[in-house]
């Protein structure tokens, strides 16, 4: 087995998108093929729905897929195709632009006004680009829940993982998207196939990861003084970890426990061409998908 280094570790950057909502990137609009196959990565968390209640008026997308998960709040989603619906808590959509789509996100905060989710972006592989929008919407209680005997906790969104797969099918990129909880204290190992670029998003709590650079592969030194338990080199909230190439991680939990997602693809490994929604293999691509949206011929009619 290979202990996967730890290439980075970076806070998200608090950042304004759609029409005025509040919010953290991890990552986005920087090198593509860091994360090769994967290109933006927000967290839309807001306790005041005056951060958040403007949404995400009407937009295109064009060449890559959306992913979102909702933990609390509410998402109404509507598009050009003349779908809609609802994402609550714990559910999640997968939405595969293709040749393109027209939508909105409106985000609805929970009756305490709060409102927490995800979105990720995922590219797709010029052979895939133009192919047709469709979407997969999955409800919280159609992803399966693994939990251990230490009382690690793990979500399958995609991909398999102790015996269980993700309801989400079919995408491109052969992610695996995981929700994760170790509680305090509690050091775990997660196997990731080899070929998978992966990283960890820490949205509660704090971990240490262990770096095959460090001596023995280790930097998880503990001290316990009384009942209270002490973790060097720790990360918490909203810290992305970028992982180099290998086939596991280990992560011990502090002493309050940690809550992150795992996720990892295969790399596309072709040229981008990205201008804001639109992320195309070259600039003359990217610049008919620009030149449709004036002429009012970007929406393929359905086959």
């Amino acid at each position: 087995m290979s202990l996967r280094p730890v290439l980075e570790t970076r806070n998200a950057i608090a950042t304004m998108e759609g029409a005025g909502v509040k919010l953290h990137r991890a990552f986005g609009f920087q090198d593509p093929s860091e994360l090769d196959p994967f290109l933006l990565f927000d967290d839309f968390r807001n306790e005041n729905p005056e951060d958040f209640k403007k949404g995400f008026p009407w937009h295109p997308h064009r060449g890559i897929e959306t992913i979102t998960y909702v933990l609390s709040g509410t998402v109404d989603h509507t598009d050009s195709l003349g779908n809609s619906g609802t994402l609550g808590a714990g559910d999640v959509q997968w939405m595969t632009a293709g040749s393109g789509i027209m939508h909105q996100e409106m985000p609805n905060g929970n009756a305490s006004g709060q409102m927490h989710g995800f979105q990720l972006w995922g590219n797709l592989p010029g052979a895939q680009k133009m192919t047709a929008p469709r979407y997969q919407d999955v409800g919280s209680s159609d992803i399966p829940e693994v939990i251990d005997d230490d009382g690690t906790r793990v979500k399958v969104i995609v991909g398999e993982f102790w015996g269980q797969r993700g309801p989400v099918d079919g995408i491109a990129a052969d992610p695996q998207y995981l929700d994760v909880y170790v509680p305090a204290g509690v050091k775990k190992t997660f196997k990731i196939d080899t070929y998978r670029r992966a990283f960890a998003y820490i949205f509660d709590g704090q971990a240490a990861f262990s770096d095959a650079s460090a001596p023995q592969g280790v930097l998880l030194e503990k001290e316990v003084a009384g009942e209270e338990l002490h973790i060097r080199d720790m990360s918490g909230d909203r810290t992305l970890v970028r992982f180099g190439s290998g086939d596991e991680i280990t992560v011990m939990a502090g002493h309050e426990g940690v809550r992150f997602l795992l996720i990892s693809g295969a790399p596309i490994d072709e040229p981008v061409a990205w201008h804001g929604p639109i992320v195309m293999n070259t600039r003359a691509e990217l610049q008919q998908a620009f030149d449709e949206l004036r002429n009012g011929s970007f929406i393929r009619p359905a086959h």
